[in-house]
């Protein structure tokens, strides 16, 4: 029992490191976490979307459980990597969406700015370039 209790500290701790060393990626977590209110919308509104698959809509509801819990990974009064694990699977989950059903259900219910779609669209993992399913 301790030695999982301690593998699970260990893990933890870990994730911690790797969030608050994540260099490339702390500008989008920090632009992410600004853009919060609006990404909060635009989660609500792909769970509920219909054309999406079953599967991925079910993930959605259960990151939005996540992100409504008390409990989190890294606990938010932890400086500045606190909303951080918040921001990642915010990111793992619009990723998903991406995978499923392409970049147009995040362009159609997202409710915020053109620049705040731009970071949304990094988030998610979109390249620029407009193509097939992006």
């Amino acid at each position: 029992m301790i030695s999982v209790g301690a593998a699970l500290l260990f893990t933890w701790v870990a994730l911690i490191v790797v969030l608050w060393r994540a260099e490339p990626g702390r500008s989008v977590i920090a632009e992410g976490t600004r853009l919060l209110p609006d990404l909060l919308r635009l989660l609500s509104r792909l769970a509920r979307d219909r054309a999406l698959p079953r599967g991925t809509r079910v993930r959605l509801w259960l990151m939005l459980a996540y992100l409504a819990s008390p409990i989190d990974l890294v606990p938010d009064f932890v400086p500045i990597v606190g909303y951080a694990d918040d921001a990642v699977i915010v990111a793992i989950a619009l990723r998903s969406v991406v995978r499923a059903a392409g970049a147009e259900p995040l362009e159609r219910h997202w409710p915020g700015s053109a620049d705040g779609l731009a970071v949304v669209r990094r988030l998610a993992g979109v390249t620029t370039e407009r193509g097939p399913g992006g």
